[in-house]
């Protein structure tokens, strides 16, 4: 966790993103219910920091913890 030159908190969580047939799906495994679709990947890339976003002031609102980003994404290699 970093802090802004603004004094928030910077949080880094792993971005799932998926692609479909006529679109792209987006998710965070630390934040249960936070997605988002669009059309394009950069399209979806940028509506996912918004949920993101939304998702925690959500939270906030509610008075409720937010959740440490804990999952991890890597790529790897296999022989077919």
């Amino acid at each position: 966790m970093e802090t802004s030159a603004i004094g928030g908190r910077i949080m880094r969580y792993t971005v799932v993103i998926e692609k479909g047939n006529t679109s792209y799906g987006a998710y965070v495994p630390d934040l249960p219910g936070c997605i988002a679709v669009a059309e394009t990947l950069t399209e979806v890339q940028q509506m996912i920091v918004e949920a993101i976003e939304f998702h925690i002031e959500g939270l906030i609102e509610s008075g409720l913890p937010i959740p440490q980003p804990t999952s991890i994404a890597q790529e790897v290699e296999v022989l077919i």
